[in-house]
């Protein structure tokens, strides 16, 4: 009898000190990811950028950002470096002006942009952890746009459609719909210039 009691006494104990599969979940991203630093739940699109950047991210937890997510860096470029909150231009502004391409296009560095929009994917993940503004979504979404025009004309064009050139530039278009006119057409004009 005493036997059969410290069994159910040993399973109980067990079962209560055992965590749920989400919190379980939250541990294991929160570990690896040094920059989502809250306990919201992110969208699974932003999940699964977090799994695809994070080998590439170190964090600089002395040195904080938007929402307080730690400056992130990956291939020498820091998300300080290309802030666009730290701009007095609006961020579709600060955008075209800090990642603007050259010509011909597939003479640009696709790394320096790939870099550029992991700090950007790093940073909007902290931020949604902790359900903080997401006015970062205009220049992030700009630098997509701007890697996929760069890979269409280096030969190589994203096959998903989510990260084609019309369907960027039409996410551009509906998250800085509250910009200039004059910006929102220059957007509409890179979309063209694919050479």
């Amino acid at each position: 009898m005493k036997f059969s009691i410290t069994v159910l006494a040993i399973g109980a104990g067990v079962a209560l000190s055992a965590p749920t599969s989400s919190a379980l979940q939250l541990a294991e991203r929160q570990a690896k990811a040094c920059f989502v630093i809250g306990n919201t739940v992110l969208p699974q699109e932003v999940a699964d950028s977090v799994t695809g950047i994070q080998s590439r991210i170190s964090c600089n937890a002395a040195k904080k950002t938007l929402s307080n997510v730690p400056d992130v860096s990956s291939g020498g470029v820091s998300f300080s470096s290309v802030n666009f909150a730290t701009s007095s231009q609006t961020p579709l502004q600060f955008g075209l002006t800090k990642f603007a391409t050259k010509s011909p296009l597939a003479s640009n560095n696709l790394a320096t942009f790939q870099a550029q929009l992991d700090v950007y994917l790093a940073t909007e993940a902290g931020i949604r952890s902790v359900g903080g503004n997401l006015a970062i979504k205009v220049p992030k979404f700009l630098l997509e746009f701007q890697i996929s025009r760069i890979q269409t004309a280096q030969g190589t064009p994203p096959t998903a459609a989510g990260l084609q050139v019309d369907h960027l530039r039409d996410k551009v278009l509906k998250n800085a719909a509250r910009e200039s006119k004059a910006l929102l057409d220059q957007v509409t004009a890179l979309a063209k210039v694919l050479k």
